[in-house]
């Protein structure tokens, strides 16, 4: 049997250690408050309690190839610094090509009996 491992947030850090416990094989389970992934990169018109926000106009400071998975490049059409709304398309594109969202338990406030 598998251990088990429970990662907090379905963000950019959150998704790759989802992804590296299975090539371990380890048995995440992440714990999400919001209702979906991305993190700081998923911006909501309404700042949600406890949850960090961005503007609807924030760019990346970092060029893509500096930005992504080194097993998943940004598609090559991307712009070279990439908005918050293609950064995310890109986390969920990560997350199918790997089969993540299994893995995550959304609107979750906090773990209830983790063992």
């Amino acid at each position: 049997m598998a251990k088990r491992v429970a990662t907090v947030g379905a963000g950019v850090s959150g998704l790759a250690s989802i992804k590296r416990c299975r090539e371990e094989g380890l048995e995440p389970t992440c714990f999400e408050r919001s209702d979906d992934l991305g993190g700081l990169w998923r911006f909501t018109e309404h700042v949600e309690e406890g949850r960090a926000s961005l503007y609807k106009s924030v760019v990346s400071n970092s060029c893509k190839e500096m930005s992504c998975y080194p097993d998943f490049p940004f598609p090559e059409n991307y712009p070279n610094y990439v908005p918050n709304s293609v950064f995310l398309e890109y986390l969920k594109m990560y997350a199918n090509q790997f089969n993540l969202l299994k893995c995550i338990q959304f609107k979750v406030r906090k773990a209830q009996n983790i063992s």
